[in-house]
This record gives structure tokens, C-alpha cells and sequence, in this order.
């Protein structure tokens, strides 16, 4: 069974602070480390097709970068949440809930897309 997500935030404060990084974990660097590891993920699909990205875990080297990169990202959003005092399964929940109002199940539209059809510019997405 897997640890929970305050246990887990707890276990990354202390490894930070027995080695005094702390001073750089504020929001800002957090979400620059944040983007840079989710790159990280992004490159190691980059190039694939669609079927090779849906088979990337049964080779077992792929899927060991792909579960690093994972837990890399999901470690600094934990860090990020922390500092800021966010509750992230709050926050999802929250956005799920938007979400279900903004797109209707059965509604012909894109996810990327409001229902007057234009974009949301990058403001508020659906996911």
C-alpha cells in the first residue's frame, strides 16, 4: 500500500532540511523545478508514436525513466503545495467539480475549448 500525500510531503520537508534545502524550496523555484522535470517526461515521449507511447511501460528500461520522471514531478508539486499551503487532492477535487459543470457529459465539444468555441487562452484549462 502506498504512503498518503501528507506523509509523503512530510518525508520530502525532512530529506530537504537534513540537508539544508529548505532556503531554496520557495514557490518560485519549486515551480521552475516543477516545469523542468515535467519537460523531462515530455522528452521521453517526444518522438514516439502514439502506439509506441501507449507500450512505453512493457520495456523495462522506458517504463524505469518514465516512473523516475513521474515521481520527480509529483514530488516537486508536493514541495510546491507545501510551501503554499495548498491542499492538492482539495484543489483537484475542486477543479473536478468545475470541470463537470464547464463540460457536461455529451457535450460535442474539445476540452480545450469553452462552449462559445473560443479557446481559453491558456488561462483556465480543463485538466
Amino acid at each position: 500500500m502506498s504512503e498518503d500525500l501528507h506523509t509523503l510531503q512530510r518525508r520530502l520537508a525532512a530529506f530537504a532540511a537534513a540537508r539544508d534545502w529548505q532556503q531554496y524550496h520557495n514557490p518560485k523555484n519549486l515551480a521552475a523545478a516543477l516545469s523542468v522535470e515535467a519537460s523531462e517526461l515530455v522528452e521521453i515521449f517526444q518522438w514516439l508514436t502514439p502506439e509506441q507511447s501507449a507500450a512505453v511501460m512493457s520495456e523495462p528500461a522506458s517504463a524505469r525513466r518514465v516512473e523516475d520522471e513521474v515521481a520527480d514531478v509529483l514530488a516537486y508539486l508536493l514541495q510546491f503545495c507545501e510551501a503554499l499551503g495548498i491542499d492538492a487532492l482539495t484543489a483537484l477535487a475542486a477543479k473536478i467539480e468545475r470541470n463537470e459543470s464547464r463540460f457536461p457529459a455529451g457535450h460535442d465539444a474539445r476540452p480545450d475549448r469553452d462552449r462559445t468555441g473560443e479557446g481559453s487562452g491558456g488561462t483556465d484549462s480543463a485538466s
